[in-house]
């Protein structure tokens, strides 16, 4: 009846700060908080560091993989393990910081159907010297609205519609509208464009097929 009585439950154990451990490895850490001898306390710190890094063997060599396990083994300690860390120690107040909250970026395009990487792209192109370089990114900056217009919107589109756009978004710094070369053929970007309906009716035909076998 002793025996039963003295069983310990989770709920009367005090909380993990790393759970992922185990208690076994928080009583390892208490174990090394309660050690009076410095020089022993150093080395059995180390040797839960060294049974950390057993868990993952791959990665327990790594400067900044050590660097992790030292902060966590402090972490588990509550910071009041008192060693001699080959890295410098993280403070509690520090870790308790919380981030700045990051900025969402608010893009909101005329033209969404081209995307807010278009507007970088052009971006770039117009700090580029004018030549030939500057010239091939521009015609392959309107060939891809061409191909987001047609896959948004409807089967054909002028190139003087893309080259009108172009031209609103970059400012009036890109007028491809001057230029005799056009962009490649909306038929094209329609014929590698894969067609729901015919998948569909290729997967009707296999089962019809299949239903249309003999059983013996």
């Amino acid at each position: 009846m002793n025996e039963v009585y003295n069983l310990e439950y989770n709920t009367e154990r005090p909380k993990l700060f790393i759970p992922e451990y185990g208690r076994h490895f928080q009583k390892m850490v208490d174990h090394a908080v309660a050690i009076e001898d410095r020089d022993e306390r150093n080395k059995v710190a180390k040797s839960i560091i060294s049974v950390m890094g057993n868990l993952q063997p791959h990665l327990r060599d790594v400067p900044d993989f050590q660097h992790k396990l030292w902060d966590q083994l402090f972490i588990m300690a509550d910071f009041k393990l008192d060693v001699d860390s080959p890295f410098p120690i993280t403070s509690k107040e520090v870790l308790q910081q919380r981030p700045e909250p990051l900025e969402y970026p608010q893009n909101h395009p005329k033209y969404r159907f081209y995307g807010n990487n278009i507007k970088r792209m052009i971006d770039v192109a117009v700090k580029w010297d004018e030549g030939d370089m500057r010239s091939g990114l521009e015609y392959a900056i309107a060939n891809h609205m061409k191909k987001c217009y047609l896959v948004w919107n409807k089967d054909t589109v002028e190139d003087s519609v893309i080259f009108n756009h172009l031209k609103e978004l970059s400012d009036g710094q890109i007028d491809l509208a001057k230029s005799e070369e056009s962009l490649t053929e909306s038929g094209q970007f329609l014929k590698n464009r894969p067609s729901t309906r015919s998948s569909s009716n290729n997967n009707r035909g296999k089962k019809g097929q299949r239903s249309r076998k003999k059983r013996y």
